[in-house]
């Protein structure tokens, strides 16, 4: 692989024949996986290099919204009420997964809820245009895509379906949890035991997938994943979190002022953060299961998100 990142030269637009990167890429699966060479330079010859992609890609990030600005985008009412509609429409395998892996069933519904609205928008670009694009005509990240790539020859092959009809995001992200083709090939399941695993049009798959990952990123059943904080003290801004490893303990954040009216061993290790609250900053500890959420997108904002959604879906269900 590379002397495959190292080639530099770019396919025609549309038109990967011919490319000595895909060359390279298609000789690698031969010899590796035990491709046949001849369908693999096929296929390529149906895959379209996406400007759109690149593009999108390539844009200079949006400035990180406060969270004030953040939570409204995922906590609405229709965001709660469809969720609660897909709740009640999967409970059996909702419930069975939260049995099998310890996962809340108002967690896996958030995760599907905020990172495609229940299924109502998984992405319309294929895998094979979105990776290929990507892999071969995006130096920056070209290592990352062309191990996604092969993980979506691999995991087609495994599940025997056509590679050219798996869709998803312009980053290759599938289903209804959004699992790039590693995810999936680690830890997507066939939760209905029909002998494949689909995440794109099997909301059951979906939820113990999502399940799956979870506990297999450490999810302890029955534990906590925030702790609303009270601070003072001139030193509580040295206790912040520099990204999302918690590197603090409880104890450690207790000397510089931080305080939690939950009983919080010392010992445990956190992610203190604040965010700019609607009315006013908000410090907060991060628990091992807030972590967890982290590992499906590194974002303290986006868990905290998926952490409230799923509570708010909690209640109402409940106050059916």
């Amino acid at each position: 692989m590379a002397g495959l990142l190292g080639l530099g030269s770019f396919a025609a637009a549309g038109d990967y024949e011919g490319s000595p990167l895909v060359a390279e890429f298609v000789a690698e699966m031969t010899r590796d996986y035990g491709f046949a060479g001849e369908q693999l330079v096929e296929l390529f010859r149906e895959a379209e290099r996406k400007q759109a992609i690149l593009d999108a890609i390539s844009r200079p990030a949006e400035k990180v919204k406060p969270w004030k600005e953040y939570r409204p985008i995922f906590i609405t009412d229709a965001r709660i009420s469809k969720g609660v509609d897909f709740w009640n429409k999967h409970a059996d395998a909702l419930a069975r997964a939260e049995k099998e892996y310890g996962v809340p069933a108002q967690v896996i519904v958030a995760i599907i809820g905020v990172e495609t609205f229940y299924g109502g928008n998984t992405g319309s670009w294929r895998g094979i245009d979105a990776l290929s694009t990507l892999c071969f005509d995006y130096p920056p990240r070209s290592s990352f895509f062309c191990k996604e790539l092969k993980e979506l020859l691999l995991l087609s092959r495994e599940e025997q379906v056509d590679p050219l009809s798996l869709k998803g995001s312009y980053a290759g992200a599938m289903g209804l949890p959004q699992f790039m083709p590693s995810s999936f090939r680690a830890y997507a399941v066939d939760f209905d035991g029909d002998g494949h695993i689909n995440i794109w049009s099997n909301p059951v798959d979906a939820i113990g997938s999502v399940a799956s990952y979870f506990k297999r990123h450490g999810w302890v059943a029955g534990e906590p994943v925030v702790s609303r904080a009270q601070v003072k003290g001139d030193q509580v801004d040295s206790g912040l979190t520099q990204g999302l490893d918690p590197v603090k303990n409880v104890g450690e954040l207790r000397a510089l002022g931080w305080a939690s009216a939950d009983a919080l061993r010392d010992d445990t290790r956190v992610t203190a953060f604040r965010f700019e609250g609607a009315e006013g900053a908000e410090y907060w500890l991060g628990l091992p299961n807030f972590y967890v959420i982290t590992r499906y997108n590194r974002s303290a904002m986006y868990a905290m998100a998926v952490h409230q959604l799923s509570d708010l879906l909690l209640a109402k269900r409940s106050g059916q």
